[in-house]
């Protein structure tokens, strides 16, 4: 391939990659824009790296055996090992109705995914690789063992939030550090956040989706936290005793708090100069604090669709965030007023004290 042909080859993948971001994921397609441009694309090529694994996991016509052979090709993809078209003709003919279009589109083309990936530094790949890693395997093992009694203590959800989120946060933090010694500087503190920071939005997220998990056969909620108050989660669907649930709801609200609390250490930890990283962080938390009022508000919720941030609400965390990105006691007077009216949790685990 001469020089010509490789630069219109890589530019063509990134129209496809920045193209397919807005199909497979709204959220992402309007925070990860706010990043500085070559940090905008690895973390792009990342997002999508995770959610070919999580389209893997998430396919409900896959046996456990499938998922862990797909898993464990993609990671030979990314490091070279296996061929990625190899990998997208054998998964993309056994992907079920039920997937979205988009994201049976990114994996027939997995391979202009990779090619980008495998233009990114050393140092960059393998955060990368790492990430989906981890990633991969942790969530096999939990979706081999899903069941609708949850998981069984808040360890096994802390498990399971570092493999689906947590990881994620390590990953970023690294790639925050490759692209600023700056930053780089800061590494140690940032990492020691970075988990809880992915925790938290990954606690949001399953406390707004309990409903729609259900239906798919699983409960990520832990059973511990709900027998202290005399509920038994497999009963959920046909006794919902909404006092005693909404208990055992209000805890985990109040440890998704702290974890969100940690969320903003986290962000300003990231030079106030840095606005484009801030506002990528303060986008995604203040919409998770908007939606953790919104399940605060709304314990007897029965759909997601009950508990979810309108688009107003979206625009209003843009604004707000835009205006204070580099003003760090206002960002705190902001976190502080919107939280209030959350729940404090009683016996919050020592790793998130703050």
């Amino acid at each position: 391939m001469n020089e010509g042909t490789r630069e219109r080859t890589v530019g063509s993948d990134l129209d496809y990659q920045e193209h397919i971001l807005q199909d497979v994921s709204r959220t992402f397609a309007l925070t990860i824009p706010q990043l500085p441009g070559d940090l905008s694309r690895v973390v792009g090529n990342a997002y999508l790296l995770c959610r070919i694994a999580d389209t893997i996991e998430d396919d409900p016509s896959l046996d456990a055996g499938q998922k862990r052979h797909f898993s464990e090709s993609f990671v030979q993809v990314i490091g070279g090992e296996m061929p990625a078209g190899r990998f997208a003709d054998e998964l993309h003919p056994l992907l079920s109705d039920s997937m979205l279009e988009a994201e049976k589109d990114l994996i027939h083309h997995t391979g202009r995914v990779i090619r980008i990936t495998h233009g990114f530094s050393e140092r960059q790949r393998a955060a990368l690789a790492r990430c989906v890693r981890i990633m991969s395997r942790g969530m096999a093992d939990f979706q081999q063992n899903k069941t609708l009694d949850g998981l069984a203590d808040m360890s096994q959800m802390d498990r399971y939030c570092y493999y689906v989120a947590g990881v994620v946060g390590e990953m970023l933090t690294e790639l925050f550090c490759t692209y600023s010694s700056e930053i780089d500087a800061q590494r140690s503190e940032l990492q020691k956040l970075a988990v809880s920071f992915g925790q938290g939005l990954q606690m949001t997220n399953i406390l707004k989706d309990i409903w729609e998990d259900r239906a798919r056969g699983a409960c990520w909620l832990p059973r511990e936290v709900f027998q202290r108050v005399e509920f038994d989660l497999g009963r959920l669907s046909e006794d919902y005793q909404r006092g005693k649930f909404s208990l055992g709801l209000s805890e985990l609200i109040g440890i998704a708090r702290l974890h969100l609390q940690n969320a903003l250490g986290y962000t300003l930890l990231i030079p106030g100069h840095e606005a484009g990283i801030r506002r990528f962080c303060l986008w995604a938390l203040g919409m998770a604090v908007l939606t953790l009022r919104k399940v605060h508000a709304n314990r007897h919720f029965t759909s997601g669709g009950q508990v979810k941030i309108s688009r107003r609400s979206v625009k209003a965390v843009v604004l707000v965030s835009n205006v204070s990105v580099s003003n760090d006691a206002v960002l705190k007077l902001l976190f502080g007023g919107f939280t209030r009216s959350l729940p404090v949790a009683e016996n919050p685990p020592k790793a998130i004290l703050v």
